[in-house]
């Protein structure tokens, strides 16, 4: 009996091992929004629907408008973001409208030359469905098309629901917050570089800060995650677009995103995208060399040799982490090299001009962070009543 009775002890231990280590705690399987299928069925039950998604917006392993179309869901259009309906576009490529060969649908592209869905690609819809994974950073686009497809339904009258799915980065907030000068596609909303929200939690911020034009309301609706919380370290299933392939550059890319403005590469065209930063003209241990891939086609300094940092045994941190950036500028400047591109996409990345001055006066790290706090304080504020996990 005393045998039977460890080997339960075990078993248990074991069990919340595998939970923690997965993101499945003891409360439950963590399940996205779009399975719970339950939550959500009477609002599309004989209406027509459009789906805002890509390679991402699956049910198990069944895409989700698959999984609709199979259980007589009347699916009129697919509308994809940056990278396409399959996820395989390089990042800020045109997205071109066409067709899903599967299912005969057409998709529209808010890629391309149209950012907004258009009255006429919503016209005869009820319903828009929103199922794309985030991952809680103010310049992956996602959001952008959120605030787009929101904006564009509220003046159709067409409602939403927004098929929430956990965020790798939402049990922190870091960055300095946007100022309005610098919005663009890469960033539209005063909220900090890592925001901690959901993309659920970010579509009710947009609609109760009145960010939509006119101030207008979208008639919105969240289906949300089943037993998810926060702190919960959620691995995600499936690489939400082609250069953010594992945990790990997905930890790593708040941080070294910024680079995008500079003229280091960060493994675009390699098998290490976000995971190393380097340059032709830097002396260090480190190599590699960017080629031409799927999701990489004309990557930074294609066929170059670059040197320079290799972060694949550095686990990242839970912050903002700066000490990339001020490293590489220095390595640059100490060899007389350009660092910042010439044009502002470094300022947009940021939200601000304030970054890019400081690094270049070479202030020290703790002052720069320093200089958020204020903004940060404020926006944690105003973030509290959208919050629906915590």
């Amino acid at each position: 009996m005393k045998h039977v009775h460890n080997l339960f002890l075990l078993i248990i231990l074991f069990s919340c091992h595998q939970s923690t280590t997965t993101g499945q705690v003891l409360r439950g399987r963590i399940t996205p929004g779009a399975e719970q299928t339950e939550l959500y069925w009477k609002h599309i039950e004989g209406k027509k629907i459009g789906l805002v998604v890509n390679q991402t917006s699956t049910i198990a392993a069944t895409h989700l408008a698959d999984y609709l179309l199979e259980r007589d869901i009347s699916v009129v259009r697919l509308f994809t973001p940056e990278h396409g309906f399959r996820g395989k576009e390089d990042a800020g490529a045109k997205v071109s409208d066409g067709r899903d060969p599967k299912t005969g649908l057409s998709i529209v592209s808010l890629y391309g030359k149209n950012k907004k869905p258009s009255a006429e690609s919503l016209e005869g819809l009820d319903v828009l469905i929103f199922d794309i994974q985030d991952v809680g950073v103010r310049f992956y686009t996602y959001i952008s098309t959120l605030h787009y497809v929101m904006e564009a339904a509220a003046e159709q009258g067409v409602k939403v629901i927004v098929m929430d799915r956990p965020n790798p980065h939402a049990h922190y907030v870091d960055g300095p917050v946007l100022k309005e000068a610098f919005s663009s596609f890469v960033g539209m909303h005063p909220v900090p570089v890592i925001y901690g929200l959901t993309i659920g939690e970010y579509a009710q911020m947009i609609n109760g800060e009145a960010w939509l034009s006119e101030g207008i309301k979208c008639d919105l609706t969240i289906i949300p995650v089943s037993n998810y919380l926060r702190s919960d370290q959620y691995i995600l299933p499936i690489k939400p677009s082609p250069n953010l392939p594992n945990n790990l550059s997905i930890g790593h890319y708040p941080s070294l995103c910024f680079f995008e403005g500079t003229t280091l590469s960060v493994g675009r065209g390699t098998t290490m995208p976000f995971q190393i930063i380097g340059h032709p003209g830097l002396e260090m241990d480190f190599t590699f060399t960017p080629q031409s891939t799927e999701g990489a086609r004309y990557p930074k300094h294609e066929n170059e040799l670059c040197t320079g940092l290799d972060l694949r045994n550095i686990k990242p941190a839970s912050a903002l982490d700066l000490s990339y950036l001020i490293t590489m500028h220095d390595e640059m400047k100490s060899r007389k090299l350009p660092f910042f591109n010439d044009d502002n996409f470094f300022n947009l990345l940021a939200g601000t001009d304030e970054l890019k001055k400081d690094i270049i006066s070479q202030k020290p790290l703790e002052e720069i962070k320093a200089s958020w706090e204020k903004g940060l304080i404020d926006y944690k504020i105003k973030r509290r009543q959208y919050l629906i996990y915590d």
